[in-house]
Parts: C-alpha cells; structure tokens; sequence
C-alpha cells in the first residue's frame, strides 16, 4: 500500500504570496508585450568594466538599472492605480524578485535611475542576502516602481509574470542565448539575444504606452554606454 504524501502547513509568507498573486491575476487586467535585445555590446562591456574591479557587476544590475532609466523616460508606466485616481511615483523604485525557501521576496533598490552600478550591484547583493534569511524591514520591500523578475539563470527562455500590486508592471527577464539573427544587409549572423516580456496593468498603462517603455529598455539595453552615464 502507498503511503501517504507528506503534508507542508502553509507559512504566513506563503498564504501571503497566494492571496497577493491570486487578487493580481483575478483583479488586474494584465496584458503582455515582448521584445528580444540583443545583449552583446552589454557582455563586451560588462566583461571590461569587471576587469580589476572590486565589485563584481551582474547582467541583472545592468537590467535593474536600465529599467529605471527607461521609466524615467517614459514615466506613465512609473505608477500605480487607485479606485478614485492614478498615482505617479517620484522615484523610479525597482523591486527584485528573489527566491526564498518560504516564497518569492521582491526588496527594492530605491531611486535606481541616479545610484551607480556599483551601488546597486552592491545593495542587491545585501538585499538579497537578507531576504533569504527573512530579514528584511517591511518598508524594504513595500511599494517599489516596476518589478524585474529574471529566470535567465535557469535557462528561461521567455516567461510572462504576475503583476505585483500596487505597482503597474512587472518585467520577465529570460536567458541571453545565441541565435541567428539577419543583420541589416539581410544577411545571418550569429548574436546573443534575451527576451524579455513586460505585463503590465491596463488601467493604468495603455498598450501604446507599454510599447515606448519596452522601446526605451531595449534602446539602453542594446546602447549599454547609456546605463553607466
């Protein structure tokens, strides 16, 4: 005879995350917009920037910071909606999705768009650190801009992801891989490309709106001289 399975009491955290990504999905009207990047002027440059440097820069911090950059250009999708009206944030707020043993944690590096690379490597690294072991201040992962959520370590090639209320978008970031792409003699050539697609809330950000926001991204994304400046 089968034994029984094993039975896991739900965590505050977990019955927490259920009801905030149940109310999202049942509530938000979502909808979803892709684009591909090409990221190898990104890598050449993060691979020179790291050369000797005392803080070690990831492609997410790049991402992060390219994010807040391109709300900062295009800051209708920088807000949040409310039954009697929208509200536009004054910083550009990012929140890092982070997996925990309890559930996904998301802190927020705040004011994202003006701290340097280097900062911002450095506090995701401490966020992170202390979200996994449950000790993160409330204020520190309450509220935020735009949250990016990136699978790529996993070898993720696309994915869309729940909004996180109250915020109107959340970004899916997926592997940067090699893929034929045709250059512009439409010819084929080899380049590393990540899809990323971006859901955001269609009551507070039009699909037109949504569509510059992803524009400006892969623009920082593709011109990765722009994220250091």
């Amino acid at each position: 005879m089968r034994s029984a399975g094993r039975r896991v009491p739900h965590s505050g955290m977990r019955r927490a995350i259920a009801r905030r990504l149940t109310e999202s999905k049942q509530q938000v009207p979502h909808f979803y917009l892709t684009v591909d990047c090409r990221m190898d002027a990104l890598l050449a440059l993060r691979a020179q920037a790291n050369q000797g440097g005392a803080v070690k820069l990831s492609v997410n911090d790049f991402i992060v910071r390219a994010a807040a950059l391109a709300l900062r250009e295009v800051p209708e999708v920088n807000a949040s909606w409310h039954d009697d009206a929208i509200e536009f944030h004054a910083g550009a707020d990012i929140s890092v999705a982070v997996a925990t043993d309890g559930g996904l944690v998301t802190p927020i590096v705040r004011d994202a768009d003006v701290k340097p690379l280097s900062a911002i490597a450095g506090e995701i690294v401490e966020l992170a650190g202390r979200a996994k072991v449950n000790r993160l201040k409330p204020e520190e992962f309450t509220g935020g801009s735009l949250t990016v959520s990136n699978l790529g370590m996993y070898g993720i090639k696309q994915f869309a992801a729940i909004i996180n209320p109250p915020q109107a978008a959340i970004l899916a970031v997926g592997a940067a891989e090699r893929r034929p792409v045709v250059d512009d003699n439409g010819g084929l050539q080899a380049a590393t490309v990540m899809t990323v697609t971006l859901s955001a809330d269609h009551r507070v950000v039009d699909g037109a709106v949504g569509a510059r926001w992803l524009a400006a991204f892969r623009a920082l994304i593709e011109n990765p001289v722009r994220i250091l400046l």
